[in-house]
């Protein structure tokens, strides 16, 4: 029921005051993953008998949401009290720059995005081989080697033999058919080695990915009447925008108000006799009652947040008499 006051333009006998409206802060968090195909990707199926992705892609999904509520001035609802000593106003409240509210944090609405990650593959065989060539020198042929670049095809068959070798190597120690003996912590250690040159190798086919968090901060002034609006939107090229992107897939929030019970009649109280002091004019100071809504956020087919929210300007305007 707090009420807010403006302090701008004060006067000895009227002061301006705003009634209060809530502001909804939604904070996102969407996980970014790059995906680099890998350089032989195309050989998979031929050399390994995997079917694997070969273009780079780009993707983003919500991870997190917050919401918070704020109170501000609404300044479509602003009316003047006029001061008296005999009226002492404990519902308003003063804030450094001339408002009251329930709160005075600072919303941030700026967002960066990360930067665009490529994978870099270290582990690629050599480019160069030799190769027999045969020459005529006149009427003579004279065999020469010859220094040539190798095929995609060639590196992706030699990488494909190194990963069947590794597995062999791991096979082996496991059944114990190698000239060394492992056994307990020297077993894992050769092991885990075998894995992670595999993971090097098979990467060279399979791609790799790398994610990263890009956060954003939208905000939603509840309106009378509008159920439901776009709070964001999610671009898989982009990530999260604006409501007003319409590169993205839109992000709903939806505000239903609970219904809001007339005041209980109280009996009418005994009369009062008359008193001959001189009767002092009646003022009436004007608040809100905030209507607790529900509020949630989907895309449409799932819903990832709901909660309760009191909204001011979505519950009812009363009048409280001062003398």
């Amino acid at each position: 029921m707090a009420a807010l006051l403006a302090v701008t333009a004060f006067s000895q006998e009227k002061v301006p005051y705003c009634l209060p409206r809530t502001s909804l802060e939604f904070t996102v968090t969407a996980q970014r993953t790059d995906f680099t195909a890998g350089p032989y990707a195309a050989y998979a199926s031929k050399y390994l008998g995997v079917d694997v992705r070969t273009e780079d892609e780009t993707s983003y999904t919500i991870s997190e949401v917050k919401l918070r509520s704020y109170s501000e001035a609404d300044p479509a609802a602003r009316y003047f009290w006029t001061m008296s000593k005999e009226c002492r106003l404990t519902m308003l409240k003063f804030t450094s720059q001339g408002l009251v509210s329930d709160s005075n944090r600072q919303v941030r609405s700026d967002w960066k995005f990360p930067a665009n990650t490529k994978h870099e593959f270290t582990v690629r065989p050599e480019n160069l081989t030799s190769a027999s060539g045969t020459l005529w020198s006149g009427d003579r042929r004279v065999k020469q080697e010859v220094v040539v670049e190798k095929s995609d095809e060639a590196k992706a068959a030699e990488v494909a033999k190194k990963i069947f070798a590794i597995r062999e190597n791991k096979y082996n120690i496991l059944v114990g058919d190698t000239d060394a003996t492992y056994s307990g912590e020297a077993m894992k250690t050769a092991i885990d080695a075998l894995d992670a040159m595999e993971s090097e190798l098979m990467a060279l086919f399979v791609g790799s990915s790398s994610t990263g968090e890009q956060t954003a901060v939208f905000e939603i002034i509840p309106e009378a009447g509008v159920k439901e609006a776009v709070a964001f939107r999610l671009s898989q090229a982009e990530g999260l925008v604006a409501a007003d992107n319409y590169a993205g897939t839109p992000w709903f929030v939806q505000i239903v108000p609970e219904e809001l019970a007339a005041p209980v009649q109280q009996e009418e109280p005994l009369p009062v006799k008359k008193s001959k002091k001189k009767a002092q004019p009646v003022q009436k100071l004007h608040y809100r009652i905030p209507a607790v809504c529900s509020v949630s956020l989907g895309d449409g087919v799932a819903t990832i947040l709901s909660q309760r929210v009191a909204v001011y300007q979505l519950g009812t305007e009363e009048e409280y008499p001062i003398y």
